[in-house]
């Protein structure tokens, strides 16, 4: 027995999907506009179904929806016509998927989806077919050849409807104007909602626990505030309360090599006058990023009038998993 070339078989598949997905763009036309319009009017949910490989795609499909601001679920259709298709309302909209665009199981339903007036979409190989026919708009997943050498396992039209259904769901996105904080709402556990939802506020260091000197303090009194709060630098503030500037380890060790007097030196003489700052509603991630391009170890938070009101360490965004 000759020893099968694996890799050979692997590549061939991947350049015959990588073809089928190219020629997908022959099928972005008016019938994927005015799918996008369908279900940017639809008041419900987009229900999405599909029997077999196609019902797998719909699955993610309905899932890649979810997450980027569509509400929409799978309904299976077998089960639909037992019982299921009262999730289907009249505010709804239906994504059928049928290669063939025969598939009995989605063919059973048609009826009852017209008489109920839902808008269907549907996503076929076949544009004569019953269910591209049937539909408000329909949007081509034909593919020249599946990657399968029997033609019989969905390889190339499985790629193609899973990349279709992602242009589907990102050209929604765009318009409705989806950030990345509805995101993260869709998204709240782990560390992807710890990045998008937390903000400097809800791990700052503020009150008893914010180091804090006053401008004409001499760079001793600093020195002890600094070990005592532990945070490697200190505010500086303004008879009004206002932020004056910041002295943080870094800048002690350049006031030592200038040969600067700890007890006489008051700290507006040494201190930095242009700290960089944040709000409280700066979320942690963007503060994270401002941490290491500008190369620092915190940041002060400051409030109105520039009053400071905590104090952020990189190490407290490494703790609350940001990273």
């Amino acid at each position: 027995m000759t020893e099968f070339d694996f890799g050979q078989s692997a590549l061939r598949t991947i350049e015959l999907e990588t073809q089928a997905v190219a020629e997908l763009r022959g099928h972005i036309d008016e019938q994927f506009s005015r799918a996008c319009r369908q279900i940017l009017k639809c008041t419900g949910r987009v229900i999405v179904s599909g029997m077999g490989k196609s019902g797998h795609m719909g699955k993610k499909i309905a899932a890649t929806l979810v997450s980027t601001g569509t509400p929409a679920f799978f309904m299976h259709p077998g089960e639909a016509s037992h019982g299921d298709l009262g999730m289907l309302t009249r505010d709804d909209l239906l994504i059928a998927i049928s290669y063939s665009g025969n598939s009995p199981e989605l063919l059973t339903l048609l009826p009852l989806i017209k008489r109920l007036g839902v808008p269907m979409i549907s996503m076929t190989g076949a544009p004569e077919s019953v269910l591209a026919q049937a539909a408000d708009a329909h949007l081509s997943i034909a593919v020249e050849r599946e990657a399968c050498p029997l033609a019989l396992a969905p390889t190339s039209s499985a790629t193609v409807t899973t990349v279709l259904g992602d242009a589907l769901a990102i050209a929604l996105l765009e318009a409705r104007g989806f950030t990345a904080e509805d995101f993260a709402f869709s998204h709240p556990g782990g560390s992807l909602g710890r990045k998008l939802l937390l903000r400097v506020s809800d791990v700052m260091h503020s009150k008893d626990e914010l180091p804090v000197v006053a401008k004409h303090d001499t760079l001793a009194r600093a020195l002890l505030e600094m070990t005592t709060k532990g945070f490697g630098m200190t505010t500086v503030a303004e008879d009004s309360g206002e932020l004056a500037g910041i002295f943080t380890d870094g800048d002690l060790r350049r006031s030592i090599d200038r040969g600067v007097d700890i007890h006489s030196a008051q700290m507006h003489e040494i201190m930095n006058h242009s700290p960089t700052t944040v709000t409280p509603d700066t979320l942690a991630a963007e503060a994270l990023n401002l941490m290491e391009t500008r190369k620092i170890t915190a940041l002060v938070i400051t409030g109105d009038k520039r009053i400071p009101t905590g104090v952020v360490h990189m190490h407290d965004l490494l703790r609350a998993g940001v990273i």
